[in-house]
């Protein structure tokens, strides 16, 4: 399941690619538009920033913007970026321990091929096409 913190970082990057352009968006801005708290979108931004998603400035004239063209990012990227790891069960994360029963388990095609299309759906969805 995707958690807010996803679902509000995904509004925060469409946000600047609708409003930014070359310049930088006040966080106060997309607070207003998106009818967030500014303090949660603090945090959202900062983990944006951390991750090479956007950039932000302080001081007068600041705010963020997005640091590629909206088509160079995947919502996959941005999910992953703000969730972690889309895994569907534990054992298929790319961090778990080898599963002693993966070889006689039932489910394990199942869930590998759920895994494969979310990956491919979410990674083939570009920001700009949420625009």
């Amino acid at each position: 399941m995707i958690s807010t913190r996803g679902r509000y970082a995904l509004r925060v990057m469409i946000d600047l690619a609708q409003h930014g352009g070359d310049a930088y968006v006040p966080l106060k801005d997309i607070s207003e538009r998106q009818q967030l708290s500014k303090k949660y979108l603090e945090i959202l931004v900062r983990d944006l920033v951390k991750g090479k998603m956007i950039v932000g400035v302080s001081g007068k004239g600041g705010g963020y913007k997005l640091l590629r063209n909206p088509e160079d990012y995947s919502v996959g990227e941005i999910l992953e970026l703000m969730e972690g790891p889309l895994n569907t069960v534990a054992c298929l994360a790319s961090d778990a321990a080898p599963c002693p029963r993966a070889s006689e388990c039932p489910t394990l095609p199942l869930w590998t091929e759920f895994d494969k299309m979310t990956h491919d759906y979410f990674y083939g969805k570009t920001l700009k096409e949420l625009l």
